[in-house]
């Protein structure tokens, strides 16, 4: 490293402890200092993957009658025959959901061309529950299940972690590391013999749902093979943020 560029950053400092002025630099913060030293400010950021261990999908049905009630009481056996087929592979009662019931009038609106008004035709009913199991391999069989069952609308599978928290203890011993490295190359740099720790916080995503897999009728095969799911591996994101204070 040249002179000069020692020279840059001992005047930065020399000005930071003058004024309460904030420089940063690649992520990195270092704030106005207290008679002790200067505090630097920073967070990593460590990633850990894994095969999910449970997952969820989403199913219901809509029907449509002339009247609410016979709507609802159509489509309220249509859902009996849906949970009865989640039950039958296994999902346990506790672990389905409803997750939404809409109930909406119906109207043609094909002769508004003609200046009439829209032409009511009935009431339509959409009722969604959701199903979580940690049975991965099963979900393919599952969602055929379902939509054999009468299931029209489709929803998932969301994977993700029972436990998401327990994978990331190796990434917080990583990620401490990384910050005492990084803290004291900071202090280097600056020409300080070392930091020492202030605080730490912990932010992150642990396992939350990924993007559910496009799913119909459609992806069926005719010889009645198994829908093919793969779960492929879930992110759980740990972030650590850091405050150190420079010594001399």
């Amino acid at each position: 490293m040249t002179k000069q560029l020692f020279a840059v950053m001992a005047t930065g400092l020399a000005l930071m402890a003058a004024t309460p002025a904030l420089a940063q630099q690649g992520g990195s913060t270092v704030t106005a200092a207290t008679v002790q030293g200067p505090i630097l400010s920073f967070s990593v950021n460590e990633e850990v993957r894994s095969r999910p261990d449970q997952a969820s999908v989403g199913a219901g049905v809509t029907t449509t009658a002339p009247t609410a009630v016979e709507a609802m009481r159509a489509n309220a056996a249509a859902m009996d025959k849906l949970i009865a087929a989640a039950k039958a592979r296994g999902i346990k009662p506790a672990d389905i959901q409803t997750s939404g019931i809409n109930l909406s009038p119906q109207y043609d609106y094909s002769n508004q061309g003609n200046g009439q008004p829209p032409r009511f035709i009935g009431y339509q009913v959409s009722n969604t529950v959701r199903a979580t199991t940690g049975k991965i391999d099963d979900i393919g069989p599952l969602l055929d299940a379902l939509v054999a069952a009468g299931g029209t609308n489709i929803e998932g599978p969301w994977f993700g972690m029972k436990d998401a928290d327990a994978q990331l203890v190796g990434a917080r011993g990583a990620a401490i590391k990384a910050a005492e490295a990084k803290a004291a190359d900071y202090a280097r740099l600056a020409g300080y013999r070392g930091a020492e720790l202030v605080s730490i916080s912990e932010g992150g995503s642990f396992g939350g749902p990924q993007p559910p897999m496009p799913y119909g009728r459609g992806l069926m095969a005719a010889e009645a093979k198994a829908t093919p799911v793969e779960p492929g591996q879930v992110a759980n994101t740990l972030t650590l943020s850091f405050q150190y204070r420079l010594v001399k």
